[in-house]
């Protein structure tokens, strides 16, 4: 016996459904790895206004922080120059200047301006997980990032690893990385 299949009107509704269903998960799953980085995050900002050392090493990726710093060091330098002689150079320092920044620009008294700029002062409290969740933005490779405005591009950029997101991007104002010698 022949089974007669539905009308396509019948189908229709179901298909929506099935996809508004994927979606969904889709748009949990990347809610989800903003609200479980907040909490490292937090962990950051508060490092940072402590300035303990330690616990921000721990939720920092050095090695990934010092090749983006230096990738965005040779960016300026190519945007500041159309001489292929000084491009070259400024390839050539870019390197030194980022190992430079790996002892002296990544340490939490530096990054104190960067916290403040979005509004972390030392003086206030940190805003909660959910806060902080809301507050940053799913990446289409895993990794999620804290914009300065709701849909602008992304500053500090966040990468999971072994169960820790840590700090592995900076794609912010070069001039907010100079180190800072005094505490506020």
């Amino acid at each position: 016996m022949t089974r007669l299949r539905p009308p396509l009107t019948r189908l229709l509704p179901a298909r929506l459904i099935l996809t508004g269903l994927i979606l969904t998960a889709l748009a949990g799953c990347a809610t989800a790895a903003r609200l479980d980085a907040a909490g490292d995050v937090h962990a950051l900002l508060v490092a940072i206004r402590d300035n303990d050392r330690v616990a921000f090493d721990a939720r920092v990726d050095r090695k990934a922080l010092k090749r983006s710093i230096e990738s965005r060091l040779m960016e300026e330098a190519e945007r500041r120059t159309e001489d292929a002689g000084l491009r070259a150079l400024g390839a050539l320092v870019a390197p030194v200047l980022a190992d430079a920044a790996d002892k002296a620009v990544i340490q939490p008294s530096t990054f104190r301006a960067v916290a403040s700029s979005y509004g972390y002062r030392p003086d206030q409290p940190i805003p909660g997980q959910v806060a902080i969740a809301g507050a940053l933005k799913a990446m289409p490779d895993g990794r999620v990032c804290a914009t300065r405005k709701k849909d602008g591009p992304c500053v500090l950029i966040f990468s999971q690893e072994a169960g820790v997101w840590r700090l592995s991007g900076f794609d912010g104002d070069l001039g907010q990385l100079r180190s800072r010698r005094r505490q506020p």
